[in-house]
């Protein structure tokens, strides 16, 4: 399908079966608006539409605009590739929005057992059929609290890794409370990627982010960030923080992260039904508007030579994962895993504990067929809604998690997230497409 939009005073048309993406003018704009139902007919003199459809013929014919998009469903890899290893159910913070329960995931606070880990990871190589590269992300709770067990279970990967003909990587998400040297140390040496929580202003973080004595916890952990990403050298890592309803002005926290020496950021927006924290219909226009207040300052720091990596403007319509990967989505379920600590099997770190979703245990080594088989036919195809859709060879249907906790079903998208992922994407075109300019001048 083709979708134009506008961003400020450009105007884009974007075709979803190519992935190509077109500037043009005022004209072509109203042109190709009124055509798709989006506008009311524009004032075109018969040479101006002439012109117009002979562009708009010569872009068909090289495949760029209205190629038909792709049908074939894809079949999906019975090979498990990632786990996600609750090594605990305990945190040392008490978020306010947790999904995770503050940690405890709606039970008893509880850590892994290193025999456990260690059975989860024997569990990912026997499963893992002809795959090379296997993913493990250490998650909680808070992974910290049991970094000795990480290192040994680290140790132990590497060494049976190598003695099947394969490799990890690994990717830790903490709250930096308790990242001191030996853990950074550790991470540098180890960790392909890290991510760490950090919602932005002070005020803002320590309203929801505190400690289990309820008091605020910027101050305790902002240098120990700080300190970690100037140690890190060109490796992987995110600060990720989470907007609410009570800063809807999250630009301001994006770009505080940035000021303050962070290059790779997330900011990502609240998953609850926490009535003061939630992300509500009513809160979209503001939302909206703020991601364009974003991606104006985006792109002015990055003329000035300040550029940062915000990841939600990370659109590659060219090296971008192949199309089958898009339209089969999260591998959830099927391919991706998440453990609990007693080594129970759940699709992925959304549904642990909802004991629908219980898969299996690592000890056992069965998965559950029947679950498996949900996941593995669910894919972009499967979600009506997202048939007329530009933004569906993009974001793939979203979160089958969060379609499941707000709409009862995977294959129902969640509305609300829906427009603003597609902001987000038409910023992030707009962006790519500056970018572009800029290095051709």
């Amino acid at each position: 399908m083709v979708h134009v939009f506008k961003y400020k005073s450009y105007n884009y048309i974007y075709d979803s079966g190519s992935g190509s993406l077109h500037e043009c003018d005022d004209k072509t704009y109203a042109y190709l608006a009124y055509n798709l139902g989006q506008a009311e007919k524009p004032d075109l003199t018969a040479d101006e539409i002439s012109g117009i459809e002979w562009d708009i013929a010569a872009l068909k014919e090289q495949g760029l605009l209205f190629k038909e998009e792709t049908a074939a469903r894809p079949a999906k890899s019975n090979e498990v590739k990632a786990l996600c290893i609750h090594i605990c159910h305990d945190c040392n913070l008490r978020c306010r929005y947790c999904f995770a329960d503050e940690g405890a995931y709606h039970s008893e606070r509880e850590f892994m057992s290193e025999q456990t880990a260690k059975r989860a990871i024997d569990f990912l190589i026997e499963n893992s059929g002809n795959r090379k590269v296997l993913e493990v992300d250490f998650f909680g709770g808070e992974p910290l609290m049991c970094l000795q067990t990480i290192k040994n279970v680290v140790y132990y990967a590497k060494e049976k890794a190598a003695a099947a003909g394969k490799k990890f990587l690994f990717t830790t998400t903490t709250n930096a409370l308790l990242l001191n040297d030996d853990a950074i140390k550790f991470f540098n040496e180890e960790m392909e990627n890290v991510v760490l929580s950090l919602d932005g202003r002070k005020e803002v973080h320590d309203a929801i982010r505190k400690t289990v004595n309820g008091k605020g916890s910027f101050d305790l952990v902002i240098d120990n960030i700080k300190k970690f990403v100037k140690s890190r050298g060109d490796r992987h890592y995110y600060v990720r923080g989470t907007y609410t309803a009570k800063n809807l002005d999250f630009s301001k926290d994006v770009l505080f992260l940035a000021d303050n020496g962070f290059d790779s950021i997330s900011m990502e927006p609240v998953v609850t039904d926490i009535e003061d924290l939630a992300i509500k219909e009513e809160h979209l226009p503001t939302i909206l508007k703020e991601y364009e207040n974003l991606c104006d300052e985006y792109l002015a720091r990055y003329e000035r030579g300040e550029g940062f990596n915000f990841f939600h403007f990370n659109v590659d319509l060219e090296g971008g994962p192949c199309l089958s990967k898009r339209v089969s989505a999260c591998g959830a379920g099927n391919e991706y895993f998440s453990v609990a600590p007693n080594g129970d099997i759940y699709p992925c770190h959304q549904f642990v504990g909802d004991e629908k979703f219980k898969m299996g245990n690592v000890f056992d080594g069965a998965i559950d067929k029947n679950i498996r088989s949900v996941f593995a036919e669910n894919c972009l195809f499967t979600r009506e809604k997202c048939d007329k859709c530009f933004a569906k060879y993009i974001c793939s249907g979203g979160c089958s998690a969060n379609n499941y906790h707000f709409e009862g079903d995977m294959n129902k998208p969640y509305g609300v997230t829906c427009e603003m992922m597609k902001k987000r994407i038409e910023c992030g075109m707009h962006v790519l497409a500056r970018k572009r300019e800029l290095k051709n001048k």
